[in-house]
């Protein structure tokens, strides 16, 4: 703890704490400043890079289809939504048509993610507030979720299930009948989950009025996910810019005009819902046909987005390709990235200890966010460095320490 203006009586109460990058508070590294007068955050500010894994480099070493196993392992709980994104943008690349069965399919299994990401996030929530009693109900039930995933895609965290020109895997008869049964018993829990947000003294005192980000603060810094909703931002990709079966599915985007914790809370808990009656609406109306079709595994040259709408917000990837079977240039923009402008707006004001659950309301995966950029100062050019240098860097900056 430092205090600010040594000397000046009238700022020697203002100190900077460290939140990180080491915290039981955060589950990855992630730096976080925070200047407090007394009990009250007066200022904050945000330091990334601890978790950078290099994806991107790595995914010019290997083909398309080797892609999809790293793209996957962007993270661990939304992989399906990565992979989605992905198989997506190489068949715009590719200029080929995904079959209806595998986009009504890609479809039900992002649901699915979704509703298992909510849930996760759900459990924590209450257990930064101290409400473990929720945190060890909704991981329970998250369970039944992960087990329906592993009966259709063999996996319960990365899925191996899409692929470029649709999906590795049907489901038959006797599965959807089970997806069915589960999404009943998860609609009956959501229903008395949103009662205990709404009503629960516990969860109120630490989540109403928390972590505020105005309606325009959300449009400012372009907030997007349940955390622009949760602001009475109407932004969701599944509506903006269709994709899978979206188009082709009734359902609503859930907004929330209370602009805190509460309100992102509900969200997410009207979203997974929602997610419900996605999935059984694209199972009564799944298509026949084939899952998928024969791709070339060189991609002509080109340059192509896509986005989906992730657990957590707009996912967005650009490829360029270059007539091989490797991408040129491949980048990933996660939702991650896109709401840590909001924090500090979320944190000003508020109280110290409310800094965990407001930092977690955003639902935050820095290990999928962070990137590194070398700048060479002086240089008069722009130097892109090899994965050799970059693995030579990191060895010599160890046994130097």
């Amino acid at each position: 703890m430092k205090a600010l203006n040594e000397g000046d009586a009238e700022a020697t109460s203002t100190f900077q704490i460290p939140l990180g990058p080491q915290h039981p508070a955060l589950a990855e590294s992630e730096s976080f400043t925070l200047t407090v007068d007394g009990e009250r955050v007066v200022d904050a500010s945000l330091r990334i890079g601890y978790v950078h894994r290099g994806i991107e480099k790595a995914l010019e070493a290997g083909t398309y289809i080797q892609n999809l196993y790293l793209i996957e392992r962007i993270c661990g709980i939304c992989s399906h939504a990565h992979t989605f994104c992905y198989s997506q943008n190489i068949d715009e690349a590719l200029g080929i048509e995904t079959p209806p069965r595998a986009r009504f399919l890609r479809t039900i299994l992002m649901e699915l993610g979704r509703i298992h990401s909510h849930l996760l996030w759900l459990g924590l929530a209450g257990h930064e507030v101290g409400f473990d009693t929720l945190f060890m109900y909704t991981w329970r039930d998250r369970e039944a979720i992960m087990d329906l995933q592993e009966l259709i895609t063999g996996n319960r965290v990365n899925f191996a299930f899409y692929t470029i020109g649709g999906v590795r895997r049907d489901i038959s008869g006797p599965t959807i009948e089970r997806i069915k049964k589960v999404l009943k018993v998860i609609r009956d829990r959501m229903r008395y989950y949103k009662w205990v947000a709404l009503n629960e003294r516990t969860f109120l005192k630490r989540t109403v009025g928390v972590g505020i980000l105005r309606t325009e603060d959300a449009l400012r810094y372009c907030a997007v996910g349940p955390t622009a909703r949760g602001s009475n931002v109407k932004r969701d990709v599944r509506k903006d810019d269709p994709h899978g079966a979206y188009d082709e599915i009734p359902f609503n985007v859930i907004t929330y005009d209370g602009c805190d914790v509460a309100s992102r809370t509900l969200v997410r808990i009207d979203e997974i819902l929602e997610s419900a009656n996605i999935v059984e609406y694209a199972l009564d109306h799944l298509p026949s046909g084939p899952i998928r079709v024969k791709v070339p595994r060189s991609v002509p040259p080109n340059e192509t987005i896509s986005r989906v709408e992730a657990p957590r917000g707009e996912l967005f990837h650009y490829l360029k390709s270059n007539g091989t079977e490797k991408p040129e240039r491949y980048k990933v923009r996660t939702p991650t990235l896109a709401n840590l402008a909001s924090i500090r707006t979320m944190l000003v004001g508020g109280y110290l200890a409310d800094v965990p659950i407001a930092i977690a309301s955003i639902d935050p995966c820095f290990c999928c966010t962070d990137r590194v950029t070398v700048i060479n100062e002086g240089l008069g050019s722009r130097e892109v460095w090899t994965l050799d240098r970059l693995r030579k860097y990191a060895e010599d900056w160890y046994r130097r320490r």
